[in-house]
């Protein structure tokens, strides 16, 4: 292939599947460390001359540093950084020095701040909403790093105007307004960051290492900052970030365009060709190359790289559409509905969830199947790569006619084989560039451990799929606002949770605990006061109930006498034995006996007769 063929075809490849590189990067760096009226901070400029120079070096257009900023410098900076970015496609500003949180808003302090009284900050210092003004004009990407996180000075000193207002260790969370910004903390909200024993903090060190990595994400490189801080800091310091991204990558240094080397020959340029497509890796990319090449060992094989696409087309819409049923069939059963629409209902859901477990099951063995075939591709290339291109080709048809041996793919029911058809070639194997994927236990395992890692799992990392982490995937779906599919782990749920930096679901306490920041602290109640039934402390209620008087409490009880005690009773009493009730008779009297002999009360006591 001519020079001129191959240029344009390459160019074709960028200019239809890569994104544009950002045309204009700006950054402002500031570090205060010589305060007036607070202690020095020792590492604020050297943190701040190794992000500079670690930008500079990255080839950003404008890297504007600044050192020990008193107000005023400060306010111009910030004006003049506003102009600067008003044109940029990305713009970053990195701070270290001294801030402050006061009523939930975060203030960067200048080094001539006295903040007297706790009213002075809105005069002396400056908020992080008008250092997120100042980029708010750059077209994609907004990013701002405080490691500002430390104690703060002016607490013992500074004097209260207001009792009630709030001022708090650390920095206060943020939510940005703004899409495509990302805010940076050395240390999650109310927490303070260690400025370390080196001539750098910890967090400026793990930034320096990663965050100009050429095409790098944003959100890894943050997470491995991360990793590598709470590692040094033996977990006392966890960086934080709030914002979020859309699905693609976003580098803050692009990566680096790789030219093929000149080809040999016709099949050097087809491999070299086909590789690229494949590190392009999406369907326009392989269509290209299929347009330029169509018959031949690796147009076989981008056919079967167009597969994966197919293959993960039909999960797709299996997965959807067992969603449309099941919730049919559920609307049709709170609604009442005949029994027989029901059960038709209960039958389409029924096959809908099948048919999607089928396309899962069938996207995890094409997967494993093109894995084998790519380990084989590679051994061949490998083992031929000192041969003449002649047993080259021989080889390499051999190979091909294995790989398509297995170009059919089960995509329907079981026992049903479809083919999958991409233009006018058969084509169903995803990717074999993509290594082997990991066991059902293997990804259940590492998707449990993600979960846990967002806070929506409590449960063991046992590499079994059980209700637990089932439920723990639908709380995911709740608080993150996606639709997974909790039934199996799957890749894309893993990579879904994978781009959440922090926390996703609230921390959940059993009953008798309360949250504490991402703790669970047991609750005590005060002596007079029980835990209810909705895990708070009640004050108990006071019952008055009659209480017996200490006269009569105290009064000695009467003995019951042994023996009989005769009193004396007026005529026209009555007297009652086993004979019945009767007049006492004159001359006689009752007496009292405990044991009545030949009484009605024998063996309890009772009045009896007496006469003399």
């Amino acid at each position: 292939m001519s020079f001129l063929c191959r240029f344009f075809f390459v160019a074709a490849l960028l200019l239809v599947c890569h994104p544009a590189s950002a045309e204009k990067r700006v950054a402002l760096v500031v570090g205060n460390s010589n305060y007036k009226n607070a202690a020095v901070l020792p590492n604020p400029v050297n943190d701040a001359a190794a992000i500079a120079s670690t930008l500079k070096g990255a080839g950003f257009d404008i890297v504007d540093s600044r050192l020990d900023l008193s107000a005023a410098e400060m306010r111009r900076v910030l004006r003049d950084f506003a102009d600067q970015a008003r044109d940029s496609d990305v713009a970053v500003v990195y701070y270290a020095g001294h801030g402050l949180e006061i009523e939930g808003t975060n203030y960067l302090i200048p080094t001539d701040a006295t903040l007297e009284r706790d009213t002075d900050i809105y005069d002396e210092a400056f908020s992080l909403d008008r250092v997120l003004l100042a980029i708010e004009p750059a077209r994609q990407l907004r990013l701002v790093i405080v490691d500002a996180c430390r104690n703060n000075p002016f607490a013992e000193t500074m004097k209260r105007t207001v009792g009630s207002r709030a001022i708090s260790r650390g920095l206060a969370r943020v939510e940005p307004t703004t899409s495509n910004t990302l805010i940076a903390f050395a240390a999650k909200a109310g927490l303070t960051a260690l400025d370390g024993g080196s001539k750098n903090s910890p967090y400026a060190a793990a930034l320096v290492k990663h965050i100009a990595t050429p095409g790098l994400d944003l959100r890894k490189a943050f997470g491995f900052v991360r990793d590598e801080v709470m590692q040094a800091t033996s977990n006392r310091q966890e960086p934080y970030v709030y914002g979020s991204l859309g699905g693609e990558d976003v580098a803050l240094v692009p990566a680096k365009a790789v030219a093929p080397a000149p080809a040999a020959d016709a099949q050097s340029d087809m491999r070299r060709d086909y590789e690229l497509a494949l590190q392009i890796g999406n369907k326009d990319a392989l269509n290209a190359f299929l347009a330029k090449y169509s018959d031949g060992y690796y147009a076989s094989l981008a056919r079967l790289q167009l597969a994966k696409f197919i293959a993960e087309e039909a999960r797709v819409a299996a997965t959807e559409k067992a969603r449309v049923a099941e919730q049919e069939r559920a609307q049709l059963a709170n609604a009442g509905a005949q029994s027989a629409q029901q059960a038709k209902a209960a039958a389409e859901a029924k096959a809908a969830e099948e048919g999607r477990i089928v396309a899962e099951k069938a996207k995890q063995a094409v997967q494993q199947q093109v894995a084998d075939a790519e380990q084989q591709r590679l051994a061949i290339e490998k083992t031929t790569a000192g041969k003449n291109s002649a047993e080259k080709t021989d080889i390499q048809d051999g190979a091909v006619k294995l790989a398509l041996a297995n170009e059919t793919v089960a995509v329907g029911k079981p026992g049903i084989k479809q083919d999958i058809k991409q233009d006018t070639k058969t084509a169903s194997l995803p990717d074999p560039s993509t290594p082997a994927p990991p066991s059902p236990a293997e990804l259940a395992k590492s998707l449990q451990n993600e979960l846990r890692r967002v806070g929506c799992y409590v449960g063991s990392a046992d590499g079994e799929w059980t209700p637990q982490s089932r439920r723990s995937l639908e709380l995911f779906n709740r608080n993150a606002g996606t639709r997974l599919d909790v039934k199996l782990a799957s890749v894309d749920a893993l990579d879904a949770i994978k781009l959440k930096p922090a926390r996703v679901c609230p921390l959940v306490c059993e009953r008798g605990t309360r949250n504490d920041g991402d703790r669970c602290v047991k609750i005590t109640c005060a002596g007079d006061s029980f835990l209810n039934s909705d895990n708070e402390c009640e004050k108990r209620r006071r019952h008055d109930t009659p209480a017996a008087s200490r006269e009569r409490d105290e009064r000695p009880a009467r003995p019951r006498p042994e023996t009989s005690v005769e009193r004396p009773q007026a005529s026209g009493q009555i007297v009652c034995d086993r004979g019945g009730c009767r007049p006492v008779s004159r001359g006689c009297r009752l007496v009292f006996r405990t044991t009545a002999q030949g009484g009605p009360y024998e063996g309890g006591g009772g009045n009896v007769e007496v006469c003399n």
